[in-house]
């Protein structure tokens, strides 16, 4: 019973961080990109195992910034037009890209592909809010993210 409590509070703790459970997201870019969780977790730099107790809720975190930061790059990929039809050589090509990766996570750095255009970025941010919603929520950003903040107030404002 003690073990449950733990892994359901690590659950919670995991839609705290990073806005719903791991388990959750990595089914999706398992799926997405139709590999195994060893494959994914291979091109994310993590263990199998490791990964496997992350998406279960035994692990809370990832404690590595860099395998976050790739799992975010993964995300990411699945919205591009290859990726997104299914074409086997453009799934191939993101996999192979997030693995060969070695990003670097800041309070200001938010690992982005270079090959994703800002303005599909920019898009991709009004589809899930209102204009003043992102100029609001730049506000907010302003002190402690900044790069954050600039990118929400172009995505508020270039749609104006």
């Amino acid at each position: 019973m003690e073990d449950n409590n733990s892994i359901q509070k690590n659950i919670e703790l995991q839609r705290q961080w990073y806005g719903e459970p791991l388990g959750d997201r990595v089914r999706r870019l398992v799926k997405a990109f139709d590999v195994s969780q060893a494959f994914l977790a291979d091109v994310l730099g993590i263990s199998a195992p490791m990964l496997s107790q992350v998406m279960s809720g035994r692990r809370a975190k990832i404690g590595n910034p860099a395998v976050l930061a790739r799992l975010i790059m993964l995300e990411r990929k699945i919205l591009t037009p290859g990726v997104a039809s299914g074409d086997q050589a453009a799934i191939d090509a993101a996999m192979q890209d997030v693995k060969d990766s070695n990003p670097t996570v800041g309070r200001d750095t938010v690992p982005v592909h270079p090959g994703v255009e800002e303005q599909t970025l920019l898009a991709a941010l009004r589809d899930v809010a209102e204009d003043e919603n992102l100029v609001d929520a730049a506000a907010r950003l302003d002190n402690d993210f900044p790069a954050i903040a600039d990118l929400l107030r172009r995505a508020g404002k270039s749609a104006t």
